[in-house]
Formats: C-alpha cells, sequence, structure tokens
C-alpha cells in the first residue's frame, strides 16, 4: 500500500498515512489532529523503489 503525505491547512500539521488506492479515491482520510476532511492538501515528497534487476 502507498503512503501518503498531507498538510492540513486547518490546524497546520503534517503528517503521513497509508491507505489502499481505493481509499485514496474515495477520500477516505482525515487529519489525525483535528479530524478535518476539506482543508488537507496533499504534499510531493522523494521515493525510492525496489526491483529485482540490476540497473
Amino acid at each position: 500500500m502507498p503512503t501518503y503525505d498531507f498538510y492540513c491547512e486547518k490546524c497546520k500539521k503534517a503528517f503521513s498515512t497509508t491507505l489502499k488506492i481505493s481509499e485514496y479515491e474515495k477520500r477516505k482520510y482525515r487529519c489525525p489532529k483535528c479530524k478535518g476532511k476539506k482543508d488537507l492538501k496533499q504534499r510531493i515528497t522523494a521515493f525510492q523503489t525496489i526491483t529485482s534487476k540490476k540497473s
């Protein structure tokens, strides 16, 4: 499951959460601090993948 990073503009808190893709598409996530749903902005972050082939 992918990890998504968000920033809540209501309470000014950044947080990460692991969601299924279907949960993300249906917006089934909230700020853990203020439980807000409308004021969330997704943050762009770096990621790393592991493959079986040598590059």
